[in-house]
């Protein structure tokens, strides 16, 4: 699609994005330092409509990252501290009883739990106990609550940004495999390098650290979600990632041999759908009216790392997921002719 065939509307809100997003950057370097590829990955999450899992040993400021991000947008923000004894009504809300004074009439009343924000915070989500997570992800999935046989939809735009701790795994209850899969995106956040720590150290010690301003709204948000969707994807591009998540599954023919030998199973569905929709919402971040292969390929790991479990073989030979996505952007050449597959 040439630029003449694209809406002067929706050039011009690709143009918007991309100083929203460079302005945003430069408002959360004020109290971020480095993250430049977290920052990028949380915010293609939330544009294309879905939800993020950050992992990290602790002291990596994944939480200040969050609330950070959250003074930088009008929305309203709820930070849940995951804990054994939370309770599913904690999260969600609870029905009370009350009494009309002049009736004397009693009726339930739902009273919304932390939960019914634009943005939440789920902080160490592995430390609750399955119930409270199955809640948590119910909310997340469906966008609404039952009480009482009411529901009770959640506000629009929202978005969970959840985080856990790959340490002490001891007392935690990791989420499964299949509940991992309801997080668009499982975004590793590593070590700073050494220039960033040293000035994360002065910043800190020193009492310099920033103030962030509000920069965008959530009527700005739902209008770059909605672009996401109308953002054109070529068959090559579509046919790319198509190729890297059939690749990715052992016994198929697609399948490499690296494949059969070290993977149990590889993604699913929700794989090409993460990595196009992701591709789209990164090329607008870019000021790109049109998704690329770089774009497949720079969201491809947090796209699908908590899709493809290595097997007892690959993890005695130290090969994480994230190897095993190494071996199969090897595999899957990215300069190869895609074309709508024959029925």
């Amino acid at each position: 699609m040439t630029n003449e065939n694209i809406p002067p509307d929706d050039l011009a809100a690709v143009k918007r994005c991309q100083e929203s997003y460079q302005q945003m950057c430069k408002e959360l370097a004020e109290v971020i330092v480095g993250q430049r590829e977290v920052i990028e990955q949380v915010l293609v999450a939330i544009f294309s409509r879905g939800h993020a899992l950050l992992e990290g040993v602790p002291g990596l400021a994944k939480t200040l990252l969050v609330s950070s991000l959250a003074e930088a947008t009008h929305l309203t923000f709820k930070r849940i501290q995951f804990t054994p004894d939370l309770m599913p009504s904690d999260v969600t809300g609870t029905e009370v009883i009350q009494e009309d004074l002049k009736t004397g009439e009693r009726q339930y009343k739902f009273l919304p739990g932390p939960l019914f924000a634009n943005m939440i915070l789920a902080d160490e989500i592995n430390r609750t106990p399955p119930k409270t997570q199955a809640a948590m992800l119910e909310g997340m999935q469906e966008r609404q609550v039952s009480a009482g046989g009411t529901m009770h939809k959640l506000p629009d735009p929202f978005f969970v940004l959840a985080t856990q701790n790959p340490l002490e795994q001891e007392g935690t209850y990791p989420l499964p495999e299949a509940q991992l899969d309801r997080f668009l995106l499982y975004i590793r956040v590593d070590y700073p390098s050494g220039v960033e720590e040293w000035e994360i150290a002065r910043r800190v010690t020193t009492g310099q650290q920033g103030t962030i301003k509000p920069l965008i709204t959530g009527e700005d948000i739902l209008a770059l979600q909605n672009l996401v969707l109308r953002v054109p994807v070529s068959d090559q591009v579509l046919g790319y990632a198509w190729a890297l998540v059939r690749a990715s599954r052992p016994g198929t023919a697609e399948a490499p041999e690296f494949v059969d030998k070290w993977i149990n199973w590889g993604a699913g569905p929700r794989g090409v759908l993460t990595l196009v929709t992701c591709a789209k919402a990164r090329a607008i971040l870019h000021g790109r009216y049109h998704a690329s292969i770089g774009d497949v390929q720079a969201i491809v790991k947090p796209a699908l790392r908590h899709r493809i479990a290595g097997n007892y073989a690959a993890q005695a030979n130290a090969l994480t997921s994230d190897k095993l996505i190494d071996m199969l952007l090897e595999a899957v050449p990215d300069d190869k002719k895609y074309e709508h597959p024959a029925a």
